[in-house]
């Protein structure tokens, strides 16, 4: 099954998310696009994802996962501990993701953004969609 991540191209806390997500994803599970691309735009248009959405979003096959939903998804996918964290699903999503809007409100505040989206490096460039 394909699995492609959409994020925020400028945001420090996103960028260094995927980068977070590529070490812990050796099976290359994940491939990644920002949604300011041209493909992340294509995309959103093909899944009928709202131009308002700028949170991450998981596409898995035909359906498409955004906020909270996303972020446990992925991790369940990851190596180590982190699929224990997929145990929070339980917790309604109006409760899940009004933590997830509270942090995703700030991230520019917090971990600041980029004026233009990340290069990858050679290593990650075959993981991003074009």
């Amino acid at each position: 099954m394909e699995r492609i991540i959409l994020f925020d191209g400028i945001c420090n806390l996103c960028n260094h998310s995927v980068q977070f997500i590529i070490k812990r994803d050796p099976k290359a599970k994940f491939q990644f696009a920002s949604l300011q691309s041209d493909i992340g735009q294509k995309l959103r248009k093909e899944y009928n994802i709202q131009d308002k959405t700028d949170s991450v979003v998981l596409i898995e096959g035909k359906n498409y996962y955004v906020e909270s939903t996303a972020a446990l998804r992925i991790a369940k996918q990851l190596k180590g501990m982190y699929p224990l964290l997929y145990c929070f699903i339980i917790i309604p999503k109006p409760i899940r993701d009004l933590f997830y809007r509270y942090i995703a409100k700030n991230r520019y505040k917090w971990f600041g953004k980029k004026d233009s989206c990340m290069l990858p490096t050679k290593g990650m460039k075959e993981r991003f969609k074009e």
